[in-house]
């Protein structure tokens, strides 16, 4: 059975899964108001767990996207923020694999399962999903403190301040925060100043590829440069490109995906990568334009197969490409031109949270702001 056919059963995202029948038969009156979410021990993972890894200093931000810091060169140019979800943290992982940063859960209860993470446009904070634990959050970079958050612990609705399954989170340039509120097939952006919701596209409920009015369980909500946001369904492998005002620019259906997970623009904004969330996965490098892939990625078995991978990058200077291959537990970076790994972190089959091992890392974003190199270096 094919992913958009179990689709039609039951929203399967990450590795639960809710009937739809059950989202139907749920009064509006109890979603609006909110409906505890039993914790699983799975949901917790490993708990509150940290690598133990002596910390340098945090150095000054020195740079940004359009002008990042010193790159390190090949086979990864700059360190990478992940959300390692079964671990509970946010880990920070240096080109020569030194853990240069690390934000465990302060809180199971507040802080479990970070699913994405993604840096500010001035690098100073971190926007994190948490979708089976209902919420999202900004936390200070420098203090490793949460300064905010959306949503209710282990209770999922579609009222005020309440979300359904949240995936994706960036903070805008205007401060905005963005996230894909999957199960209630919409898009939010929200005032953190003010928690009022500014802009919603999707109706809770009308499940189906009608932007900007309904969505199709969108799983990704991503900026582009130009202030546009792409936004990635998961039912018909839907990739849009929409305004800030919810004008449709273009629609696409992504080529050879079959769950699309988080598109991003590469560099320049011409292409779009996407990474396939099945088994075994995949990432294609497209054109919008035309439908053509320009770049692809997949083996079908063995040590180079993917599993569930959830993101894909291509990377800045070098332009290789980053991905979150989430059952496996591990990150890779994949040559460009051979489709050979030259870089990963994670072993696949192995779970843990001491120094060289992740459980079910699920998201990931590049530091080009702050020059470790001479921190991190022997």
């Amino acid at each position: 059975m094919s992913i958009f056919r179990q689709a039609l059963l039951c929203i399967a995202v990450g590795s639960t899964a809710l009937p739809l029948a059950t989202l139907a038969q749920t009064p509006h009156s109890k979603q609006d108001s909110g409906i505890a979410v039993t914790v699983t021990p799975e949901m917790h993972g490993a708990g509150q767990v940290s690598s133990g890894a002596v910390l340098p200093p945090i150095p000054p931000v020195t740079g940004n996207r359009e002008r990042p810091v010193a790159s390190w060169g090949k086979p990864l140019p700059f360190p990478i923020v992940i959300a390692d979800r079964r671990n509970n943290r946010l880990i920070e992982i240096a080109p020569d694999k030194r853990i240069v940063w690390e934000f465990p859960s302060p809180s199971l209860k507040l802080y479990r399962g970070n699913e994405d993470v993604n840096f500010s446009a001035d690098g100073k904070q971190l926007a994190v999903s948490e979708e089976d634990n209902f919420d999202v959050h900004i936390v200070d970079y420098a203090s490793r403190q949460i300064t905010w958050t959306y949503g209710v612990p282990d209770t999922r609705g579609r009222g005020q301040g309440l979300l359904n399954y949240p995936d994706d989170a960036h903070l805008l340039a205007d401060g905005k925060f963005l996230t894909a509120d999957i199960r209630n097939c919409r898009v939010l952006i929200i005032d953190p100043q003010t928690n009022a919701v500014t802009t919603q596209w999707g109706t809770p409920g009308r499940c189906r590829h009608n932007p900007p009015t309904e969505l199709a369980y969108p799983n990704g909500a991503t900026p582009m440069d130009n202030g546009d946001i792409l936004v990635s369904e998961i039912t018909g492998a839907r990739i849009t490109r929409m305004t800030r005002t919810g004008a449709v620019v273009w629609s696409v259906v992504a080529p050879h995906i079959r769950y699309p997970s988080d598109a991003f623009p590469t560099p320049g904004g011409k292409h779009i990568i996407v990474a396939d969330f099945v088994k075994p996965g995949r990432v294609v490098i497209f054109d919008p334009a035309t439908g053509k892939i320009v770049w692809e990625y997949f083996v079908a078995s063995g040590e180079a197969s993917l599993d569930h991978c959830s993101i894909a990058r291509e990377l800045p200077i070098t332009g290789d490409i980053l991905v979150v291959d989430d059952l496996n537990d591990r990150v890779v970076v994949i040559d460009r031109e051979t489709k050979k790994f030259i870089w990963h972190y994670g072993k696949k089959g192995e779970k843990g949270f001491k120094p060289g091992l992740l459980n079910y890392p699920d998201g990931v974003d590049i530091d080009v702001f702050r020059d470790w190199k001479p921190k991190a270096a022997p």
